[in-house]
């Protein structure tokens, strides 16, 4: 038996370890696991009284004049006395008919934004919208009607 000096002893050691990793490495591997997974299903879009939430959507109101402008990425509400203000969108949290996004604004200001799935009139045209809307913007308490925004802009109001 010949003797390694104890100075060189871990260079002689160091290709045993290694191929003793890359065995308990080997046992370690699924070949299940390799397989690829079907992509997940895209998830449906949530609707409310026929309007797609994930669309931009635009609740609007009289006396006074108030809009918010709800899009994938923002509330933005305005008001022709008031400065705008912006608040992220967290996604509505639906029940029944009723869609509620709750956020603050840029000037730190609690926005709720409540979508009901009943058609309302606006008070000033002909225009039948497909869902009323409640917003609560601080202490103010406001009501209006809502509809996808691409419906106002191409249907003009008669």
């Amino acid at each position: 038996m010949r003797l390694i000096p104890l100075a060189a002893a871990p260079f002689a050691i160091a290709p045993i370890v290694i191929a003793l990793a890359g065995l308990s490495l080997g046992a370690c591997y699924d070949r299940e696991e390799s397989k690829p997974r079907p992509a997940p299903q895209p998830q449906a879009a949530v609707t409310l009284g026929g309007v797609d939430l994930g669309q931009p959507v635009r609740a609007l109101g009289t006396e006074p004049f108030w809009g918010v402008e709800i899009t994938p990425d923002a509330l933005i509400y305005t008001r022709v006395d008031q400065p705008t203000q912006r608040a992220p969108n967290h996604g509505a949290t639906v029940q029944g008919t009723v869609a509620t996004f709750a956020s603050s604004t840029n000037l730190n200001k609690a926005l709720n934004v409540v979508l009901i799935a009943t058609e309302c009139s606006d008070g000033m045209s002909d225009r039948t919208y497909p869902l009323t809307a409640k917003v609560e913007i601080g202490d103010d308490e406001l009501t209006g009607c809502a509809a996808p925004a691409s419906m106002l802009t191409t249907q003009p109001a008669p």
